[in-house]
């Protein structure tokens, strides 16, 4: 039933019931029922219709409502995102990719002068193109339609396996933590650090078996991403501190008052993000 059908049975319905038992009262029952006993039944009969057909009618009225402003919400929602991805894509991202370009020519100018490597230019020229590539991908979650009926109700487990499929990553998922454990920021981190986890473990090492773990409760979890990919080198924390989207991963999980520690051990690199200590 639509918005507008209801709203007209509300209107229509207690008029037509009282009108037919005032004429079924005048016509058939005016010997059996005196009038002061038929003008007692009339808001008798009119109360029962409320809180029967009325009240059910009503509720129809309010969950229609309900799914109007939500449709409207996840419509803003979705035009907002379209906005921010034009603005980023029309601003920074153009810029970034100009910037690159300009850096890429001046490495070219510096290799053939034979100045050597004073500027610095390819640690620069790493940075830009990681910044780059966030941008990108920003643009790209946010042109990412959410699920349509579910906006605000997917689960977190929901939401990685989502992820998974964006980043077209295949994982063995290990999940054992509740939506309840987490405020609404602290989930967005999280998916922000295990997104960088696991791009990290498909682009920068190329990994046949990549595994996402997580375990505890809100006082105390932790989150496990370990994939059997080249890893590190000798000079861990060196690497560590120059890679852009680990660094913002330490920075969005100290931030929360979480602990990440990053390393290789046994051909297989680990990154584990924590809350509360160790997990027993």
């Amino acid at each position: 039933m639509s918005y507008r059908q209801i709203k007209w049975m509300i209107l229509i319905v207690p008029s037509i019931i009282v009108g037919l038992w005032e004429f079924v009262r005048h016509q058939f029952l005016v010997s059996y029922i005196s009038m002061g006993l038929g003008n007692f039944i009339t808001p008798v009969i009119l109360f029962v219709v409320s809180i029967t057909l009325l009240y059910r009618l009503f509720a129809m009225l309010e969950r229609v409502q309900n799914e109007l402003n939500e449709e409207r919400a996840q419509k803003a929602q979705l035009v907002a995102r379209e906005q921010l991805a034009r603005e980023l894509h029309d601003g920074i991202a153009q810029s970034l990719f100009l910037l690159s370009v300009k850096i890429d020519k001046a490495e070219r100018r510096q290799n053939q002068a034979g100045a050597g490597g004073e500027l610095k230019l390819d640690e620069l020229r790493k940075t830009v193109h990681e910044v780059n590539r966030y941008v990108r991908q920003s643009i790209s979650n946010l042109k990412y339609p959410p699920a349509a009926s579910n906006l605000g109700q997917m689960t977190l487990r929901h939401r990685i396996i989502q992820m998974m499929d964006e980043l077209q990553v295949h994982v063995q998922m290990d999940w054992a933590l509740k939506d309840a454990d987490f405020t609404a920021k602290e989930q967005v981190e999280l998916l922000a650090c295990i997104r960088e986890a696991l791009l990290n473990a498909k682009k920068h090492a190329p990994a046949s078996q990549i595994t996402l773990q997580g375990e505890g409760d809100s006082q105390c979890w932790r989150v496990r991403v370990t994939d059997n990919g080249p890893g590190f080198g000798a000079n861990i924390h060196t690497e560590v501190r120059d890679k852009y989207g680990l660094k913002i991963m330490r920075e969005r999980a100290e931030e929360m008052g979480w602990t990440i520690s990053i390393g290789s051990e046994k051909g297989m690199t680990m990154v584990l993000i924590e809350k509360g200590g160790t997990q027993h």
